[in-house]
């Protein structure tokens, strides 16, 4: 064997453990939120008919919308953000900030309304996060937010839908 063809052979082994990896890690995040691992379940079919094809995507098969694309990256009203999935309140407005890198991103969640998960994709470890009712994937989170708590919660806005405070004052 040529080092040449060794090569080739060790870059395409390569590429389909990783691709194995990726699929499955998808497919299971997907087959335990339509399996009944959360209160909120549902087939692919009944998300497929309730959610965009967007929202389907991010929500349902951990895909990620573009960087400074959503709507929320500007929103600064006094509410809360849920689930666009089950309405689940996930994160506050008081605790977003601007972390410039193109998605909503928030310091701390509400209490009971994130799960956590280690992602092995991409060739690194990250910290995914899902809603805790419907299981739908919501995005990452990172240690280097600020204070008090350190992390980023970097969100794919397509995944919520903002609801203002009823009690805001108009500004």
């Amino acid at each position: 064997m040529q080092r040449r063809d060794f090569l080739y052979s060790a870059a395409g082994a390569a590429v389909l453990a990783a691709t194995g990896t990726f699929l499955f890690s998808r497919t299971s995040a997907k087959a335990a939120s339509e399996g009944g691992a959360f209160p909120v379940t549902k087939t692919a079919a009944e998300w497929r008919a309730q959610l965009t094809p967007q929202q389907y995507a991010v929500l349902r098969e951990e895909d990620t919308e573009r960087a400074f694309t959503s709507p929320l990256n500007k929103e600064h009203r006094v509410g809360m953000f849920h689930c666009a999935g089950c309405d689940q309140a996930v994160y506050s407005s008081d605790k977003k900030f601007d972390s410039g890198t193109g998605w909503p991103s928030f310091w701390d969640a509400v209490p009971g309304g994130i799960g956590t998960k280690e992602d092995n994709t991409f060739f690194m470890t990250r910290t995914e996060c899902h809603c805790a009712r419907c299981g739908g994937h919501l995005g990452h989170i990172f240690n280097d937010g600020p204070q008090p708590t350190g992390m980023r919660h970097c969100i794919n806005g397509v995944a919520m839908a903002f609801k203002p405070s009823a009690t805001q004052s108009p500004a």
